[in-house]
């Protein structure tokens, strides 16, 4: 049975629309789709800023808006509502602060990502960005105190992230693993890019489904008046949905989208 009142329904997109290959399950398609044919809304809702979501097979199934960079941009119907971008002199203290600790930083933006090629020569995560971004991505060093960028993200492996995150109480860090972390300015995350979003909409925030897989999908999850984790995603995803689906390359979102009624329970995987 379908659900009587429509849904704004907010989709992380990696782990959940597609894998690290960019691959996207035809059953995800359908079901985004299907749900938009229905009068619900769609949304990108991603840690990625929007200078990293631009792949044709992403943005051609179609979507309402995107919220990126963990809340600091939000798109409506092709219009920007909002953006927060990080004050230059700020800038500069972040980057020469991770870099003192050891952290190898990528500065993420609307229009562009910065690294330098030295921190990442050879890493599978450099090349693929080198790949996907090309004239997008420009280096730190050519465009020293110059960056355009809401949030950055840094490798660090064999650093004491704690010192480092003491030192740069203007950033709230999300830490994936040892290894990886993410720090975006203060009061921004998915939850309150969606809380936002809600309110410049005139949306109500309980009409809401967020479907995630990652640790910096928690606030969503919270936002949402109903969420749902990938069977693929972390424990603490796991532990703080509403539901757990099937994994994402098991039809994940288009089971949930059917139980939870926002697509017909007749509905075919794949046209």
């Amino acid at each position: 049975m379908q659900t009587e009142k429509k849904q704004a329904v907010f989709f992380d997109i990696d782990g959940t629309i597609w894998n690290f290959k960019n691959e996207i399950p035809p059953s995800t398609v359908r079901a985004i789709r299907a749900l938009r044919a229905g009068g619900h809304l769609a949304f990108l809702c991603s840690g990625r800023t929007r200078g990293y979501i631009r792949h044709p097979a992403l943005l051609d199934i179609g979507f309402d808006g995107i919220i990126s960079g963990c809340g600091t941009m939000l798109e409506y119907r092709g219009e920007t509502l909002f953006y927060h971008r990080i004050p230059p002199e700020l800038g500069l203290k972040a980057v020469t602060t991770a870099r003192r600790h050891g952290f190898k930083p990528i500065l993420e933006g609307a229009d562009y990502l910065y690294f330098d090629d030295a921190e990442f020569g050879g890493d599978p995560y450099g090349e693929k960005l080198r790949r996907d971004l090309g004239t997008r991505l420009r280096s730190i060093a050519g465009h020293w105190g110059t960056w355009e960028f809401s949030k950055f993200s840094c490798d660090t492996r064999d650093c004491d992230q704690a010192a480092c995150f003491a030192q740069l109480p203007e950033f709230d860090p999300i830490v994936h693993t040892p290894e990886v972390v993410e720090l975006v300015p203060r009061g921004f995350d998915k939850g309150a890019g969606i809380m936002r979003l809600c309110r410049m909409i005139g949306w109500p925030a309980e009409d809401t489904v967020a479907f995630g897989d990652s640790f910096n999908d928690l606030e969503m999850f919270a936002a949402c008046g109903r969420s749902v984790c990938m069977g693929n995603g972390v424990e603490a995803a796991r532990a703080a949905a509403d539901m757990v689906t099937a994994p994402m390359e098991q039809d994940g979102i288009w089971l949930a989208c059917r139980e939870l009624g926002l697509i017909p329970p007749d509905a075919a995987k794949t046209d």
